[in-house]
């Protein structure tokens, strides 16, 4: 018997829209990893580019467990020396609300040209509106 490898442009690329109010960070995350990689399909090929696209809406309502709030820290170097920046998630999410969740989704992705391919079909709302509504986008549970 032979193996059957799809191609990346024989894919059909799907839209979905999960609402991330009141839901936690690690498994919006995950769930939208899994669908941006394509794992949720039959003929999914872990080399290609065979994922779907992801609008999560409500981003910043997005909330962690425990005391992660203000002990979660995340990174940034500025380049320069002594430019480590620390940010708590609180602060970050008040600056930027849709940066948690999309760092979170990025490391959960290969770190590679295919990852970076990926992450551009991520779309990130800090709001309940979103302009995508052309496509479509099909409802997903986390």
């Amino acid at each position: 018997m032979k193996t059957i490898f799809t191609k990346g442009d024989e894919f059909k690329h799907d839209w979905y829209v999960i609402d991330a109010s009141g839901q936690t960070l690690g498994r919006v995350a995950a769930k939208a990893a899994s669908v941006l990689r394509g794992k949720n399909k039959v003929n999914y090929v872990p080399n290609a580019f065979c994922g779907d696209y992801v609008v999560i809406v409500n981003a910043e309502k997005i909330q962690v467990s425990g005391n992660k709030e203000e002990d979660m820290l995340y990174r940034h170097y500025t380049g320069y020396v002594g430019g480590l920046r620390s940010y708590s998630f609180k602060k970050l999410i008040e600056r930027h609300p849709t940066e948690p969740l999309r760092r979170t989704i990025a490391g959960m992705l290969p770190h590679n040209r295919l990852g970076r391919r990926l992450i551009g079909n991520l779309k990130i709302y800090a709001g309940a509106e979103h302009p995508h509504a052309a496509q479509n986008p099909k409802a997903l549970e986390v």
